[in-house]
């Protein structure tokens, strides 16, 4: 949980230096980069997402049947 909560703030930071740098520059790559961290995260968090959901009702299902 806690590597979780340090990928998504290092790649929170990532998103917002990015697109402070794009703003500053006007170059589409720093953009383009915040783009594919979102992604990431978005990634990220589906499997987190599906993961927590296992472990809450799959696995606690499992216990009640053994």
């Amino acid at each position: 949980m806690l590597i979780i909560r340090f990928a998504m703030i290092f790649s929170a930071l990532l998103m917002v230096l990015s697109v402070g740098l794009y703003i500053f520059s006007r170059r589409g790559t720093y953009l383009r980069f915040a783009w594919q961290v979102l992604r990431f995260d978005l990634v990220l968090l589906a499997v987190f997402g599906v993961m927590y959901l296992l472990e809450r009702y799959v696995l606690t299902a499992w216990r009640v049947l053994l």
